[in-house]
C-alpha cells in the first residue's frame, strides 16, 4: 500500500529562507522582559536621532541652566549669604534640581505632538511591546537631564563653586537628579496621553511645578518664609530633593533625606507607568 505526502505551501525567500504561511505560525501577543528592554532601547535610540536631526530641540536645557544660574545667584546672592561664593552652594542644588524637573515637561509636550501627528499609530500596528515607545521617549529624554546638569554645574563652576565632596559627590547628586526627574516624566507623560493638546500639557505641567519648584528651600532659607509657608516648603518634596542634593554636594553623605526622594520616585513610576500606557492604548 502506498502512501502519499500532502503537498506543502512553503516557499523560500530570495535568502534561501523557508517562508512559513500565516496559518501555520504560532502568533504570542505578549512579549518577554528581556524584549521589552529591547525595544524600549530602539525606540529611545529613535529619540536620540530625533534630538540629533532637530538641535533646538536642546535650546532649554542649554539656555536656562546659563541663564538661571548667572540671574539667581547674583540677584539673591548677597542679600541672602552677603556674597555670590557664600550663596554658590545654596543656590547650585536648587537650580540643578529646578532646572532639570522643569525639563521633564517636554516629555509630555513632544508625546502629545507626535500622537497628533500619527506617529503612534504606527507603533501600535508593530510587533514590539507597548509600553516601548513610551518608555523609549522617556530613556532618551535622560539626555536632556545630563546636559541641564551638566551645565548647571560647569556655570557653578566658572563662578567659583566647589562641591566639599568632591566629583564623586558631584555624579552622586546628578544621578540623583536624574533618576527624580525621569520619574515625575511619567507624570507629565501621562497628562501627553490625555490632553488634547501640546500646548495644554505645557500649561498643566506649570502649574503644577511652578509653586513647588519656587515655594520651596531652593533659593532662599526656609526660616525667613512665614510660618504658614513654612508648613507647605517642609512637606514639599522639591525640598527633600534640594536638601538631599546640597547633602551630597557640599558634605559627600548621602543622609536620610535622600531615601524619600527615591522612595517617591518608585511610587510615581509604579502608578503612573501603568496609567499612561493603558491611556496611550486607548487613545494613540
Amino acid at each position: 500500500m502506498s502512501t502519499t505526502t500532502a503537498p506543502t505551501s512553503r516557499t523560500h525567500d530570495l535568502a534561501g529562507s523557508t517562508i512559513v504561511p500565516a496559518h501555520e505560525r504560532t502568533l504570542r501577543n505578549r512579549v518577554s522582559l528581556g524584549e521589552s528592554i529591547r525595544h524600549s532601547l530602539t525606540m529611545a535610540y529613535r529619540g536620540l536621532l530625533k534630538i540629533r536631526r532637530t538641535p533646538e530641540q536642546l535650546f532649554d536645557v542649554t539656555l536656562q541652566p546659563i541663564i538661571f544660574t548667572v540671574m539667581f545667584t547674583y540677584i539673591f546672592g548677597g542679600a541672602i549669604s552677603g556674597d555670590v561664593s557664600n550663596y554658590l552652594p545654596v543656590i547650585i542644588p536648587g537650580i540643578l534640581v529646578q532646572t532639570v524637573i522643569t525639563t521633564s515637561v517636554v516629555t509630555g509636550t513632544q508625546l502629545r505632538e507626535d500622537m497628533d501627528k500619527g506617529v503612534f499609530d504606527r507603533f501600535r500596528s508593530l510587533p514590539i511591546a507597548r509600553i516601548a515607545p513610551l518608555s523609549g521617549a522617556l530613556l532618551a529624554d535622560t539626555v536632556r537631564y545630563a546636559i541641564a546638569t551638566t551645565l548647571t554645574f560647569v556655570m557653578g563652576f566658572i563662578m567659583g563653586y566647589r562641591p566639599h565632596g568632591g566629583i564623586w559627590s558631584v555624579i552622586g547628586a546628578a544621578l540623583l537628579v536624574i533618576v527624580c526627574a525621569w520619574a515625575i516624566s511619567w507624570i507629565f507623560a501621562f497628562f501627553g496621553v490625555i490632553a488634547r493638546s501640546a500646548s495644554s500639557v505645557q500649561g498643566i505641567s506649570m502649574i503644577i511645578l511652578f509653586p513647588l519648584t519656587f515655594l520651596s528651600n531652593a533659593f532662599v532659607p526656609v526660616d525667613t518664609m512665614p510660618t504658614w509657608l513654612q508648613a507647605f516648603v517642609n512637606i514639599n518634596p522639591v525640598s527633600h530633593l534640594v536638601t538631599a542634593v546640597r547633602d551630597v554636594l557640599n558634605t559627600g553623605a548621602f543622609t536620610t533625606e535622600a531615601v524619600w526622594p527615591l522612595l517617591g520616585s518608585a511610587v510615581i513610576v509604579a502608578i503612573f507607568a501603568p496609567l499612561t500606557v493603558r491611556a496611550y492604548m486607548r487613545r494613540a
